[in-house]
């Protein structure tokens, strides 16, 4: 994202303007920029339904945006809402205070649900009829994370497309069939119904809600002064481990997926798999779609695609990761990682790459 220019704090950042021709002029550019709620004179409310268990940032980070877009120009009102009141206790063990859900009886224009690591397994008390309640008095619904779940559960959901945090995208389909979950997605909007993946996705969530309220120069101007992305490139696919695979059966496919794992630079073609593993191609290749539900050149591509992740997270450069995967070239590492990830591998090592820097092999010895 272009952080663009920075300014001290209490600066306006269109300085020489009166308060009176930047309000018309902001309300003019949300109007051009195809902001897509109804007008309204009064501030929108935001009811965030927290509950005992709820992830602290699922809460604070839309919170922060929207509080942000309020300084900014916005007219958002938010309230922090459970089913009956008082002290919530977070995830993190962090106590909130709230409002009971039935002290808001007037028109919600945006529910937002957060999530919870314990929601995929069990619905807190009340958490469902105060949901169902909350959401007839709403335009607008929104969960975070497994907020999802409960949205799902609430049959609120049906029907439509939705997103939830990678790990538990396949639970959620299973358990919902009449659900079109897309498990790479940062968030999805399907009607008013917006849904987003896991946990710092509510930034990129709350921002496309503000950008759909007020337009995209206000939301950008939001996600300036939070120092994130406005649109967050790629798919949460690049947060996931991409070899997950399944136990195989057969004991020489389990010897090859041990020996892909842990070398694989080494050679893991067709030809040589099958000789090591004793098979023939073809009984081979069958194996492997249906133990572990890939060809062998896909299984052996994502095994190197995670190592070359490894290997760009602790500093590698992009030609050093592409030889020392097994991948080959730069170009090769960088088709693999927009087809799996959706960024190139240059976008992923500086955003993903911790400070210490890989040691890589050299062909003489180690002086230290």
């Amino acid at each position: 994202m272009d952080m663009g220019r920075r300014y001290p704090r209490g600066m306006d950042r269109n300085r020489g303007t009166t308060a009176g021709a930047r309000t018309r002029a902001d309300a003019e550019a949300r109007t051009r920029s195809g902001a897509e709620t109804r007008p309204s004179r009064h501030p929108r409310t935001i009811a965030v339904l927290a509950y005992d268990g709820v992830r602290l940032l699922d809460v604070t980070a839309p919170l922060e945006v929207f509080s942000t877009a309020t300084v900014l120009g916005a007219r958002y009102t938010v309230r922090l809402l459970s089913p009956s009141g008082g002290e919530v206790t977070t995830s993190a063990g962090t106590r909130l205070l709230t409002d009971p859900a039935e002290a808001e009886a007037g028109h919600v224009h945006t529910l937002l649900v957060p999530g919870s690591p314990g929601l995929p397994h069990r619905i807190p008390p009340g958490l469902l009829e105060t949901l169902r309640t909350l959401h007839g008095r709403s335009w607008r619904t929104a969960s975070v994370c497994t907020g999802a779940f409960a949205l799902a559960e609430a049959g609120l959901l049906k029907g439509r497309r939705a997103a939830t945090h990678w790990r538990y995208a396949t639970t959620l389909a299973h358990r919902h069939p009449d659900i079109d979950v897309d498990g790479d997605a940062i968030f999805v909007r399907d009607g008013r119904t917006y849904t987003s993946a896991g946990v710092s996705a509510g930034l990129d969530l709350a921002l496309a809600l503000v950008e759909a309220d007020e337009g995209a120069g206000l939301a950008r101007e939001v996600a300036r002064d939070l120092v994130v992305y406005l649109q967050r490139p790629g798919g949460q696919s690049q947060f996931s481990v991409a070899s997950r695979t399944p136990p195989p059966r057969h004991d020489a496919l389990a010897s090859l997926v041990q020996s892909i794992a842990a070398d694989p630079a080494a050679d893991h073609s067709l030809p040589e798999l099958a000789r090591r593993a004793g098979l023939s191609a073809r009984h081979l290749t069958r194996l492997f779609n249906e133990q572990i539900g890939q060809p062998p050149a896909g299984h052996v591509e994502s095994i190197r695609l995670e190592a070359a992740q490894h290997l760009l997270d602790s500093g590698a450069s992009v030609t050093s990761a592409a030889r020392l995967s097994g991948l080959g070239s730069d170009e090769t590492l960088r088709r693999a990682f927009l087809r799996h990830l959706g960024v190139t591998p240059s976008a992923y090592r500086a955003r993903f790459r911790t400070s210490a820097p890989v040691r890589e092999p050299t062909d003489g010895p180690d002086h230290g």
